[in-house]
């Protein structure tokens, strides 16, 4: 299903987020974003030269985790090659707090804890959760047996489709399946 047509209207602006996963040879794996703001109109900036040219990156952003299997994050590595203010490259340092974090139950949480707010960059901090999911979505096929059941409890209850009592979870995960309390008792 598709959006329903929009009134007419003018293109402001485009944000990209673009995050993918690698299998290293050395057995780890690689987690990087990106992200970039692009306005579609000239943007007055003193510290940019005056301004920033329509279709010229107003960010330009870009995160990258090194994990093992487990999620343990091994490595950081964060650069702001764009931005509106000079000082903004100044916040990259702090993402290396994520290093020895395990992504799990509780770890954005904990990295907001690490490197959000006045500490760090708000748009840094905003690709934690895309990089997360990415690094659920590129491990899932190779994980073990094990390790995937722990992940399926992680996931349980997050959306409609794991929900306890949903038909996914009935198929696929019959001994976490509960059923409709509303419907018990019927």
């Amino acid at each position: 299903m598709s959006l329903s047509k929009p009134v007419r209207r003018k293109h402001a602006h485009r944000r990209t987020i673009i995050c993918n996963g690698y299998e290293r040879e050395d057995g780890m794996w690689d987690v990087e974003a990106q992200m970039t703001d692009v306005k579609a109109d000239s943007v007055d900036n003193p510290e940019r030269g005056g301004y920033v040219a329509a279709g010229e990156a107003f960010h330009d952003m870009k995160l990258r985790f090194t994990l093992d299997k487990t999620f343990l994050i091994h490595q950081v590595e964060a650069a702001i090659d764009e931005s509106p203010f000079m000082m903004c490259p100044g916040a990259v340092h702090v993402f290396k707090r994520l290093e020895g974090t395990r992504i799990g139950p509780g770890w954005q949480r904990k990295a907001k804890e690490l490197v959000g707010g006045a500490q760090g960059c708000t748009h840094l901090h905003e690709l934690l959760p895309v990089m997360a999911t990415t690094s659920i979505q590129s491990l899932w096929p190779s994980m073990d047996e094990d390790v995937m059941d722990a992940g399926a409890k992680v996931m349980l209850n997050t959306c409609r489709t794991w929900a306890q009592d949903s038909d996914v979870v009935k198929r696929y995960l019959p001994e976490l399946y509960i059923e409709d309390p509303a419907l018990q008792g019927s």
